[in-house]
């Protein structure tokens, strides 16, 4: 995610190295053609250009919009993960340490049925983020789990999942053992329940593009209005006298038009490992902190800093 407020010229033209090269390219011919005096069968109205960018700028709002709220409502969902996570980790120790007071589970048992719980909890955060980005350093897991159930999820095609259920049958087995209470189950449940539901809905987005043909046409106008622009401005800046500023205008014009379609572009997909992501690392790691300092660990994994005026 993009945490700084302004950003270096040059690596915002390297980005926009493609449009502004077929903007420069477009631009110089125009005035080529006109030094020639060859344009005065093919130069056009500016009002042609004032409707197609008009066009363009109706789909250029209308996926910019929904690209937000597709980054948006990612960011939503893993503000959830975060703090329900914090929400199951409090009623296991709480619900845990009831147990302890009854004195009928020996405190070895119950610490570390609560640091078990916990540590998986916060593998299912990091699972999750691996699996969204199509990562596959499940290596990242091996100090939160035990080390025959590291090797067994491993081995699964979709492992956050396996997590949840894993946790939903070992509080099971925490109701039968007398760690939790009789109907600890009931309320752990709908918190269980809810991880599911995050997941599926992180996997909704990453698995269904905004519509094609908006991204296709959206590309296809721009395209065509910096085709067309330097037409319609040629004739204006010669009525001027100074033809030659047909250049910086048209690419300064497809420069802007080119820079809202790029923020649309990237902020439609939350999940892909770039600088524009939901900062989905910094999140796990304030998961894996909070928790296991409600553990009353304080050996805690560093926050995730800000590297560039970017957050991973």
């Amino acid at each position: 995610m993009i945490v700084k407020k302004n950003f270096n010229p040059l690596a915002v033209v390297r980005y926009m190295r493609s449009e502004l090269a077929v903007s420069s390219l477009l631009s110089l011919a125009v005035y080529w053609l006109h030094t020639q005096q060859q344009l005065d069968k093919i130069g056009l109205p500016f009002s042609i250009a004032a409707i197609l960018g008009s066009a363009l700028a109706i789909f250029l709002a209308f996926r910019n919009n929904n690209a937000y709220n597709r980054w948006w409502e990612a960011r939503t969902i893993w503000g959830s993960i975060l703090n329900n996570s914090r929400i199951f980790a409090r009623q296991i120790i709480a619900n845990a340490d009831n147990a302890l007071s009854g004195g009928k589970v020996a405190a070895t048992t119950i610490e570390a049925y609560k640091k078990e719980m916990v540590y998986r909890q916060i593998a299912f955060a990091h699972a999750l983020r691996m699996h969204l980005r199509g990562q596959h350093n499940w290596s990242d897991l091996s100090h939160l789990l035990g080390e025959a159930e590291f090797e067994q999820v491993q081995h699964k095609q979709n492992i956050p999942n396996f997590l949840v259920f894993i946790q939903g049958k070992r509080i099971k087995e925490g109701t039968k053992d007398e760690i939790l209470g009789a109907f600890d189950n009931i309320s752990l449940e709908p918190t269980l329940a809810g991880f599911n539901n995050f997941q599926g809905a992180c996997e909704r987005i990453k698995n269904t593009p905004l519509l094609r043909q908006y991204h296709f046409f959206t590309k296809l106008f721009l395209l065509v209005f910096m085709a067309v622009l330097p037409f319609a401005l040629i004739g204006d800046f010669s009525k001027m006298g100074a033809p030659a500023l047909v250049i910086p205008i048209s690419i300064l014009i497809a420069f802007v038009f080119g820079v809202m379609g790029k923020v649309g572009e990237v902020n439609e997909d939350p999940f892909e490992n770039r600088i524009t992501d939901v900062p989905m690392s910094a999140l796990c790691t304030t998961i894996e902190r909070d928790l296991r300092e409600m553990l009353g660990e304080t050996d805690l994994p560093e926050k995730t800093p800000v590297l560039d005026g970017f957050l991973a």
